[in-house]
């Protein structure tokens, strides 16, 4: 059985690179998240007034699902593509210009169903984009720029969804339609700019004999085996946990309007204004949170102060039904969403168990981003008929905790990992040895 090693590709210069991802990956998230946060509770409650809080989680569910699955396969699709558009670049225009014409059609759209394929569709793509994106990281930056490098990627989130909120409340008055069409236009313009900018291009490769593979190794090429790469579950497993809590914020819109009385132009103008103060603390810790933990050599102790700070403001959504409470809260959830973001990815940028499956393993890793996008609206109408809106967070912070404790496994910098791993400091990722099967 014959493979290829990767021995050459082109390289982006850092700044350049750099720039290129936060722009492109920018404005498609901002065409998916300004819909996931606003538009779409919206839409279902045009269409389903009465019984919007089930189908609306219905919906996120299964689009969450999709975005689930469309994180490992679109960046096994990327590592396996080598053509002179490049591996990453191919599925950086196809993801968002398939995920916005999906946008169009929920859009568009008058049942239930119909929204429900269009978010589908539309998550699935638009992670096939996310998945290319993510791998640029340790394909083409040093090891000890990843942090850095992390948290201005970090800190492309919330300035999207800042800048979409304040769209949406800009255009108040503009029919649902328009806002829907808008959004897609920018998902599809900044992935296109962003090619003009990264450079990739078709690899050059070297055969090399295969001997025949037993199954339990076949099965570690799709997941890295637990029991020889432990740091890299406990990553998922912290990421997963912190993510659930986290996605408490995707009810944000629902919440006002069924817990505090709402109208659909007040919740807009206060969606639109707490979302915008949280992307800032987020920005600002994803930024600062990136650049100390490069400087101390040291991510846990962030990881661990981060989602401590997290807890602390679900909470305060749990226990105190109040406008300005809500707000600082969300700037509290800001701060740590950031720092943990940051340095989270940077830290998988550094344990991942094969270099070769960068985009794969890295898709594996983002499942526990979109994975709690489907569990939390799934169990959200069984969370609020239990306890109501106190007992749905706090059964969400309790998922924040148990993940402050999966952080403990995980290498610090400098430690060995994997099997008897070390990694020194200033290693480069050595992009240079990837492999495509």
């Amino acid at each position: 059985m014959a493979g290829a090693i990767v021995s050459k590709h082109n390289k982006t210069s850092f700044g350049r690179l750099t720039f290129g991802i936060m722009f492109g990956y920018g404005c498609m998230m901002m065409a998916l998240m300004t819909p996931a946060l606003l538009l779409l509770t919206f839409k279902m409650i045009e269409i389903d007034p009465d019984g919007y809080t089930s189908s609306y989680g219905l919906v996120a569910g299964i689009g969450a699902f999709f975005a689930l699955i469309g994180n490992p396969v679109g960046g096994a699709l990327s590592d396996r593509t080598n053509i002179s558009f490049g591996r990453r670049r191919t599925w950086i225009l196809i993801g968002p210009v398939i995920g916005c014409a999906a946008l169009l059609f929920v859009g568009l759209a008058t049942e239930v169903w119909q929204i429900a394929i269009g978010w589908a569709v539309a998550q699935l793509f638009f992670n096939f984009g996310m998945a290319a994106y993510t791998a640029l990281v340790p394909d083409q930056v040093a090891q000890e720029k990843q942090g850095t490098v992390s948290g201005l990627i970090g800190l492309v989130l919330p300035i999207a969804m800042s800048i979409g909120m304040v769209l949406m409340i800009v255009m108040t008055d503009v029919s649902s339609d328009v806002k829907w069409i808008l959004m897609s236009v920018i998902g599809i313009v900044g992935p296109v700019i962003s090619l003009f900018i990264i450079k990739d291009g078709k690899v050059e490769t070297a055969q090399e004999k295969k001997a025949h593979m037993p199954l339990g190794e076949k099965l570690s090429k799709v997941y890295p085996s637990p029991r020889q790469f432990p740091e890299f579950t406990w990553a998922i497993v912290s990421k997963f946990l912190l993510m659930m809590g986290y996605c408490s914020s995707l009810y944000l819109t629902v919440m006002l309007v069924n817990r505090m009385g709402f109208t659909e132009s007040e919740a807009t103008a206060s969606v639109g204004t707490i979302n915008i103060i949280s992307m800032i603390a987020m920005a600002i810790t994803s930024v600062f949170g990136g650049m100390l933990s490069d400087k101390f050599r040291k991510q846990k102790p962030f990881l661990y102060g981060s989602a401590f700070i997290m807890v602390i403001g679900i909470l305060v959504f749990a226990f105190v039904p109040n406008y300005m409470a809500y707000i600082i809260a969300s700037a509290v959830i800001g701060l740590g969403a950031g720092c943990f973001t940051a340095v989270d990815m940077a830290l998988v940028s550094r344990i991942l168990p094969r270099k070769e499956d960068a985009a794969k393993d890295f898709g594996l890793m983002n499942v526990a981003n979109a994975l709690p996008q489907s569990i939390v609206p799934a169990i959200a109408p069984l969370l609020l008929a239990v306890g109501g809106w106190s007992f749905f967070y706090i059964a969400l912070a309790i998922c924040v905790v148990i993940g402050i404790a999966a952080v403990k496994p995980l290498p610090e910098i400098g430690q060995s990992f994997g099997q008897d791993r070390k990694v020194g400091a200033g290693e480069p990722v050595a992009p240079i040895q990837t492999k495509i099967v």
